[in-house]
């Protein structure tokens, strides 16, 4: 598959609200919530008036079309540590998973973020998302859990 990575450009912003849809992880057998559900301010606070100074995003594009997305902001999210640590969040559209895009992604994400300063790099996961194992692949290290979620922090030194 040829594609490329590259910085999203400001014009678009908005297309982080697919991914954002597209991150939510459904369990085996259960139906997808309605795209209304990023509505709610708890999912807005990722994407909502993005282009702040600790705002990064990096896109997938393959034959001219955006298929993924790794972001991050300092915000108050299920991942947030502290307010120096920014919470990534990464997805692509179904049919460009699990062959090794995302993976691609977020390493350029992290290395973006380590030579920007930063120290760490925080997310939250639901403990059944097969996602997970690439993030402890990638780095991440489980710092807190609850009965449904991991959050895993990676250091960036």
């Amino acid at each position: 598959m040829d594609y490329k990575i590259r910085e999203i450009r400001k014009n678009e912003y908005p297309i982080l609200a697919d991914f954002l849809y597209e991150a939510i992880f459904i369990p085996k057998g259960m139906r997808k919530p309605p795209k209304s559900i990023i509505e709610q301010p708890e999912l807005q606070v990722y994407i909502a008036d993005f282009g702040k100074s600790d705002d990064w995003c990096f896109v997938v594009e393959e034959k001219g079309k955006i298929v993924g997305a790794v972001w991050v902001r300092i915000m108050d999210d299920y991942g947030h540590i502290d307010d120096e640590t920014p919470s990534l969040a990464i997805s692509l559209y179904e049919e460009y998973r699990n062959l090794g895009i995302g993976t691609v992604l977020m390493r350029t994400m992290l290395e973006f973020l380590k030579d920007k300063g930063y120290k760490s790099v925080s997310l939250s996961v639901q403990k059944a998302n097969y996602a997970v194992d690439m993030y402890r692949k990638a780095g991440f290290k489980v710092v807190d859990e609850n009965e449904a979620e991991y959050i895993m922090v990676c250091e960036l030194r």
